[in-house]
């Protein structure tokens, strides 16, 4: 499974930006699908997860209510809709794949990663 992500760039405070994240395979409908984001000098952290049918989501606190995941398994595609950008969610935004986990919060669940699309919000 290869993964590439895509739609990162640069956005003022307060707009809007949406990510995409294409897989080749005919098993993409088998996987969950996470992203994750890092910003310069900090750890990889959570942002958000869909589950293979895209019937569960979650989301990190400081992104609910501004990011919406969803996923479109006929595209081979997930997307990140982000909302209301603030400064602090400037970092490279990586999708990745796990088989299934409970811990879907820790990115060492996950086998397959995509390359990261660089998000940067100016105030």
């Amino acid at each position: 499974v290869q993964l590439q992500a895509s739609g990162g760039g640069l956005v003022q405070a307060g707009g809007s930006l949406r990510l995409s994240c294409a897989a080749s395979g005919r098993t993409f409908s088998s996987y969950n699908t996470g992203w994750f984001r890092q910003a310069s000098g900090k750890e990889r952290e959570f942002v958000s997860h869909i589950s293979r049918s895209g019937g569960s989501t979650d989301y990190a606190d400081s992104v609910k209510g501004r990011f919406t995941i969803s996923r479109d398994n006929a595209k081979n595609t997930v997307y990140l809709q982000m909302n209301s950008l603030k400064p602090e969610d400037t970092a490279v935004y990586y999708c990745a794949f796990s088989a299934g986990s409970p811990y879907y919060r820790a990115w060492r669940s996950y086998s397959y990663w995509g390359q990261g699309t660089l998000v940067t919000v100016s105030s």
